[in-house]
């Protein structure tokens, strides 16, 4: 089906039949930001006591991405302010989920670390998500295994994105 037949789909809802001409890029990237709101909704009901997504997902980062980083570098991969930054950074290091200490090679500059503890709440987290992401494998199946590849390849070329315009900046 040509992208243009979309407009000719009575069956289609109205506002999905005005919207089936927007450039493919625009619609995906849509779709990518609807989900990401879900998601984080379906997230925020189930996160253990006292942690917020935005804590889960610096949590993320450190297991996902091992060694540490600068309060900045964190900024700059979540696209937040440093000062929104330093505010989730400091709940963090209030919990006992990361440590924060000086840059060995910068004494001005910090370097943020997670501890066991934080390795523990993620893995918390996680264990309370699990209700919601077996409802989507069961739903989704397989299509979720075809839609990773994908998703990651996307994320990685916006990360370079990111990190080119941040060199121009």
């Amino acid at each position: 089906m040509k992208e243009s037949d979309h407009a000719e789909r009575p069956d289609m809802p109205t506002r999905d039949r005005l919207l089936a001409n927007d450039p493919l890029a625009f619609r995906v990237m849509n779709e990518i930001g609807i989900i990401s709101q879900l998601g984080a909704t379906l997230f925020e009901r189930v996160m253990p006591d006292g942690m917020t997504l935005a804590q889960f997902t610096v949590l993320n980062r450190f297991v996902r991405i091992e060694g540490s980083s600068s309060p900045l570098e964190l900024a700059r991969a979540f696209q937040v302010t440093k000062g929104t930054m330093s505010s989730t950074l400091q709940r963090l290091e209030a919990h006992g989920w990361i440590m924060v200490r000086p840059d060995p090679a910068d004494g001005r500059a910090k370097r943020v670390t997670i501890t066991a503890s934080g390795r523990r709440a993620r893995a918390e987290a996680l264990q309370a998500l699990e209700p919601v992401t077996a409802e989507l494998e069961t739903v989704f199946g397989g299509r979720l295994d075809d839609a990773l590849p994908f998703l990651a390849e996307l994320r990685a070329y916006l990360d370079r994105r990111r990190d080119e315009s941040d060199r121009e900046a």
